[in-house]
C-alpha cells in the first residue's frame, strides 16, 4: 500500500469548516478522500492553474474545496472550502494570496 497523504488546511480554509456548523464532519470526511487519492479532484485553469477542486454535497446544495497537491512534501493544501457561488473568484484571490507569501 503506498504511504497516504497529508491533508492540511489553511486558516482561511479552516474558518470556511468552522462556518459549516453542523455540516462540517461531512465536508471534513469529503476531504480526507484526498489522503487516498490526492488527484481525485478536477483541474483548474486560468489564474488556478496548478489548483484543483473537489465537488461533494452537503444539505442545501453543492460544496467545493480547492487545493493544491504539494508533491515534495505528499500534501494536499486545502485553501478554500465553500458553496458554488463566489468560489472561483474567492479561490482565485486565496491562491494568489498564497503564491505571494511562497506557500506554493
Amino acid at each position: 500500500m503506498s504511504e497516504l497523504y497529508r491533508v492540511r488546511l489553511t486558516r482561511q480554509a479552516e474558518k470556511d469548516l468552522a462556518r459549516l456548523r453542523s455540516f462540517r464532519d461531512k465536508a471534513v470526511r469529503a476531504l480526507l478522500a484526498l489522503e487516498r487519492d490526492p488527484y481525485k479532484g478536477h483541474i483548474l485553469t486560468g489564474s488556478l492553474c496548478g489548483a484543483r477542486f473537489l465537488e461533494f454535497s452537503l444539505p442545501g446544495g453543492a460544496y467545493r474545496a480547492a487545493y493544491v497537491v504539494l508533491e515534495e512534501e505528499r500534501t494536499c493544501l486545502v485553501f478554500l472550502v465553500g458553496p458554488l457561488e463566489g468560489f472561483y473568484h474567492k479561490a482565485e484571490r486565496r491562491m494568489e494570496a498564497l503564491r505571494r507569501l511562497g506557500e506554493i
